[in-house]
């Protein structure tokens, strides 16, 4: 490609409302365009980039058996409605209606359509098993788009479905898939966990995602450096660290603690350390009626040590918080334990209330908790002795890096993440809400068994971006790069011999296959070099005069501080054996 053929937009400053690298860089780039909030539109550039990501999945879906189909945007609500997830998603589910006031909605994701026509056309169990992918827009009406296209509202996924006879054979088109997208973020060149994840509001089972590794990412990686231990921080479990309880060796005392509100200023203030103290988390569930009016408020205490922090996925599968919790309000405190929150505690508390502990306070004796009286904590607490044995004891708190890894080799390590794609295991879930069944060898129905895998496309350029990138600009991927090779002739309209050489070696590389950028718009080389780098294409040659006399021309990685003279004869093969290495 020439870029005078080519459409180039690049500027020099970045929008004031861009708030992470990969959105400042695909406004500079000319890569993308702003449209409304969190609806972009994709440029030449930033579309090539977009279209190499899909020729990548592609290929490696259909290796793994996938068949490409194409559901629409705009899908009925009554699919919506028989899952129940029409009423159940919020309002990032945008709801629309047509003339005749019929609901639909845009499509955040396809598992109904999908199994719409799975239980049409997959009647036998000779046709199984069976998976579909698409590539499409989507939509979720976030409350906040941010990021760029990080966090936007219209985005492009694919996502894949797979329909099986039965468990043994879903997990193998499971497996079969979690390979796939190995395959796909190895050849897009980044770096990336798969780890094992929450299942969510989508459901099932079983479920990994794939992070790019990159420290501005949302989401927190736990890993153990020694082992092939790998979970978000949601999931990854948080071992006891302490073996067993000691003996209680202290008497309880009320101790005057006044303004010493938060575990950190009262270790600090009673000169502990922070590891001795209890805090106290208050959640709330409801028991309803069948109009939907509040019957009866239980109030949960749960326990973390003071130096960990509560995670909320965990504590939403203790039983009884597993229908769905909130955080206690103030008022509700106040009632339960005649305090307002600052100074609570499990110990004499006004009214009965469930006691959660965490594994590791659960172990502990001799601790330090609020004591349900304005300004003061209690030291010296015990299990059994002060107070009743919990009633749950369940892992419901982050791990810490340096933690025990929990497959008992190494310690934990901890690094940011940006989720990209998420394979995940459905079972039953959508087939059978919607009775998708096939008949099975002795004719008889049976639910279909279903996993699905999605992977962010256009999410997958801005991580590319924040993993890679420096103060020039984008560091592209050569698998991903909107061009692979730039070709930057300097003087290319005053210099014959530049003009004859530049022409030859963009013959040759095209010839063989690589994807140029030969910049013929007569800019001068701070301007060339400068909109290279910015748009990220990794591997550059200069051809100019100077050079030419000698026989040589530059080549520069993108990574590389300094040009490497190469002969002009030799350049085309030079390049095309970076590539390959």
């Amino acid at each position: 490609m020439r870029a005078s053929k080519f459409f180039l937009s690049t500027v020099r400053e970045a929008p004031s409302d861009a708030e992470v690298a990969s959105h400042r860089l695909m406004i500079r780039a000319g890569m993308i365009k702003r449209l409304s909030a969190g609806i972009y539109t994709y440029m030449p550039l930033g579309l090539r980039v977009i279209r190499k990501v899909e020729a990548i999945i592609r290929e490696e879906m259909d290796r793994a058996g996938a068949v490409e189909l194409l559901m629409p945007v705009v899908q009925p609500a009554e699919l919506w409605q028989e899952t129940g997830r029409f009423a159940a998603m919020g309002p990032e589910l945008m709801r629309v209606k047509d003339r005749h006031d019929r609901d639909f909605i845009i499509q955040p994701t396809s598992e109904e359509v999908v199994t719409d026509i799975a239980r049409q056309e997959l009647r036998s169990y000779r046709a199984l098993p069976r998976n579909f992918y698409h590539i499409q827009t989507k939509f979720r009406d976030e409350r906040r788009p941010r990021f760029g296209v990080m966090r936007g509202r219209e985005f492009t996924m694919k996502d894949a479905y797979s329909f099986d006879r039965d468990a043994k054979g879903a997990e193998a088109s499971y497996d079969r898939m979690f390979d796939a997208y190995r395959r796909i973020f190895d050849r897009f060149g980044l770096t990336y966990r798969a780890v094992a994840a929450d299942t969510g509001a989508i459901g099932g089972t079983r479920s990994h995602e794939f992070q790019v590794i990159a420290h501005t990412g949302e989401d927190a990686i736990v890993y153990c450096p020694d082992s092939d231990f790998a979970a978000n921080i949601e999931l990854a479990e948080a071992v006891p660290l302490l073996d067993a309880r000691a003996a209680a060796a202290a008497p309880m005392a009320a101790v005057p603690t006044p303004g010493k509100a938060t575990c950190e200023d009262v270790a600090a203030f009673l000169g502990l350390p922070l590891e001795r103290t209890v805090k106290s988390l208050v959640l709330a569930t409801e028991d309803r009626n069948a109009d939907g009016s509040v019957r009866a408020v239980r109030l949960w205490l749960l326990l973390v040590r003071g130096d960990h922090d509560l995670n909320e996925v965990k504590a939403g599968k203790v039983p009884g918080l597993d229908r769905g919790f909130r955080f206690a309000t103030t008022a509700e405190i106040e009632d339960h334990f005649g305090i307002k929150p600052g100074y609570l505690g499990p110990v004499g508390t006004a009214k009965p209330v469930r006691v959660v502990a965490d594994r590791t306070v659960a172990n502990m004796s001799d601790f330090v908790t609020g004591a349900n009286r304005w300004d003061h904590h209690l030291t010296g607490v015990n299990w059994g002795r002060d107070m009743p044995e919990p009633d749950v004891v369940a892992d419901i708190r982050n791990v810490r890096e340096g933690d025990p890894s929990p497959d008992g080799k190494g310690t934990l390590a901890i690094e940011r993440g940006i989720e990209v794609g998420h394979v995940f295991y459905l079972g039953t879930k959508y087939s059978e809400a919607m009775k998708a069944t096939y008949l099975d060898e002795t004719g008889k129905p049976q639910l279909m068994v279903m996993g699905c895998y999605g992977i962010g496309v256009t999410r997958i350029v801005g991580a590319a971006i924040e993993q890679g990138h420096d103060e020039r600009g984008i560091v592209f991927p050569d698998a991903i790069a909107p061009f692979t090779v730039a070709l930057c002739p300097i003087g290319l309209d005053k210099s014959a011999a530049v003009r004859e050489a530049a022409e030859a070696l963009y013959t040759a590389l095209t010839a063989a296959g690589v994807d140029v950028l030969m910049d013929d718009r007569g800019e001068r080389p701070g301007v060339m070099f400068a909109d290279m780098e910015l748009i990220g294409i990794p591997h550059r040659l200069t051809i100019g005069e100077r050079g030419l006399k000698e026989g040589k021309v530059e080549y520069q990685s993108r990574r590389d501080s300094a040009p490497t003279p190469v002969a002009l004869d030799a350049a085309a093969a030079f390049v095309r054996a970076r590539l390959a290495a």
